[in-house]
């Protein structure tokens, strides 16, 4: 009678759980391959991508991405012979590509793809911030910066930046030192208030990867900002995405899990 109506969630829930668990699945087989295995992680339907399981979302389009060969008898970032949690890969290597039809900011390559710190540090809005965060940079033995950045037709503009240091101690504690739950413990600019983005799904959190996601608190201002601090092994990531108005939240999604799954 009644319950007919009310079964097929079920199933979907099902299937969504099937396709959770044939990501894991597949980490968990190239995890065993062991160092150098380069594969493809971009071009995946949502469905595979656990917590992102919705279809005709407005996701973006990614060229095919895998992981950079690493250099011969290196190992992996996360292996256990690697006490320092080092990225052997080229760091350039690990950048996530702008999605398909987006302008590229060139500006953002930097010379020979590295981005000079005087370049990356007006990401900030204060002088005074922009000061406290070079000297830690400075302090902790920032080795290198690569970073991209692009605008998608609908003018979403992003920036993907990556910094590396000696070993995952250090950029654990330049992790911890600029970023708290409830927000980054300096103001990126455009968004001068954050707040903890609840709505990212734990799902799609990547092992080996910690992440803070941060929302722009109401009202946003001119533009919309949502940035992300992710840190994995020797390297510290930041991505912000920012668009006139507001900035959707499944493509914010997309590029950190993808940029999280080439750094894990």
């Amino acid at each position: 009678g009644q319950g007919g109506p009310q079964d097929p969630p079920a199933p979907k829930d099902r299937r969504v759980l099937r396709a959770a668990l044939r990501w894991t699945a597949v980490v968990t087989v190239f995890a065993a391959l062991g160092a150098g295995t380069a594969y493809g992680i971009a071009r995946m339907e949502r469905t595979e991508l656990p917590g992102l399981a919705t279809t005709s979302d407005g996701r973006w389009a990614y060229p095919d991405i895998a992981r950079p060969p690493l250099p011969s008898g290196s190992p992996s970032p996360f292996d256990i012979r690697n006490e320092g949690s080092a990225h052997y890969a080229d760091l350039r290597a690990l950048l996530l590509p702008a999605p398909e039809g987006s302008t590229e900011d060139k500006a953002l390559r930097g010379a020979d793809g590295w981005l000079a710190t005087k370049d990356f540090l007006p990401v900030f809005e204060a002088k005074e911030d922009r000061t406290a965060v070079g000297q830690l940079l400075t302090d902790n033995g920032l080795r290198h910066i690569a970073a991209r950045g692009w605008t998608t037709p609908d003018g979403t503009r992003t920036g993907v930046y990556l910094l590396q240091f000696d070993t995952g101690v250090v950029a654990d504690g330049l992790y911890t030192a600029l970023t708290t739950f409830t927000g980054p413990v300096h103001a990126a600019r455009g968004a001068a208030e954050t707040e903890f983005d609840d709505g990212y799904p734990i799902a799609a959190d990547v092992p080996n990867v910690e992440r803070h996601v941060y929302d722009e608190a109401k009202p946003y201002g001119a533009e919309q900002l949502r940035q992300a601090y992710l840190r994995a092994g020797d390297v510290l990531a930041l991505v912000l995405q920012s668009r006139k108005g507001a900035a959707a939240a499944v493509p914010f999604q997309q590029t950190v899990a993808l940029q999280s799954q080439l750094l894990s």
